[in-house]
C-alpha cells in the first residue's frame, strides 16, 4: 500500500508539478516510510503507553456521604429536569430527588441539580459531604477556577453560598458513566 500510493504521488507531481524529480532510491524510500508506519502502529498498540482509568461509582471516605448530582434538556420536547441522590460510605442510598424544570439549557439544569441536592443534603444535617458532577463546567465554576465577566449566574452564586455554610464539602468531576445513578 506505501508502494502504491509513493508511486501515486511521484506519477501526480511528474504530471502536475513542472520541475518535481522523484527519488533516486525508490525502495528506500518506500520501504523507509513503511518502517516508520509500522513504527507508529507498533508504539500505538504497546501496553507501557496506556493507562487503565476505573469509571464507575467509588463510595465516598468513612464518614462521608456522597451526593450523586445531575441535569438535562431536550430542545426537541422542550424540557428539562434534574435529579440525584446521596449514599453513605456504606454504599446504603439515603435520600433522593427529582424535578421537573421550566425549560432550559443543559448547564442550568446541572447547576439546578447541583443546588437541589445540597440544600437537601443541608437539611437532611450531613456535615461531610463529597459533590460529583459529570460537569467540569460547573465544578470549575462553583470551585472558581473559572472568572466570570460580567454577573454570576444566580444559581452559581446560591451555590456558592451553601457552600461557604459551616460543614465540609468536597467538589469532584466524575465521568457521566461514573455519575449514571443520578441520570
Amino acid at each position: 500500500m506505501v508502494a502504491g500510493w509513493n508511486l501515486w504521488t511521484w506519477r501526480n507531481k511528474e504530471i502536475f508539478e513542472e520541475g518535481f524529480q522523484h527519488p533516486t532510491d525508490l525502495t528506500y524510500v518506500i520501504l523507509k516510510m513503511a518502517k516508520e508506519i509500522d513504527n507508529c502502529l507498533h508504539n500505538m498498540w504497546s501496553d507501557n503507553q496506556h493507562e487503565t482509568i476505573f469509571i464507575g461509582w467509588r463510595k465516598p471516605r468513612e464518614g462521608w456521604v456522597k451526593l450523586n448530582c445531575d441535569g438535562s434538556q431536550n430542545d426537541r420536547l422542550g424540557l428539562a429536569g434534574c435529579g440525584g441522590l446521596l449514599r453513605n460510605s456504606d454504599d446504603n442510598w439515603l435520600k433522593g430527588y427529582s424535578r421537573k424544570l421550566e425549560n432550559c439549557d443543559a448547564l442550568h439544569a446541572k447547576m439546578w441539580g447541583m443546588n437541589l441536592g445540597l440544600d437537601l443534603a443541608r437539611r437532611e444535617g450531613i456535615m461531610h459531604l463529597h459533590v460529583e458532577s459529570d460537569s467540569k463546567f460547573l465544578i470549575d465554576m462553583v470551585t472558581k477556577k473559572i472568572n466570570f465577566k460580567g454577573n454570576m449566574p444566580t444559581l452559581v452564586r446560591r451555590i456558592k453560598q451553601l457552600l461557604d455554610l459551616d460543614w465540609q464539602v468536597q467538589l469532584s468531576h466524575t465521568w457521566h458513566e461514573g455519575n449514571r445513578n443520578a441520570d
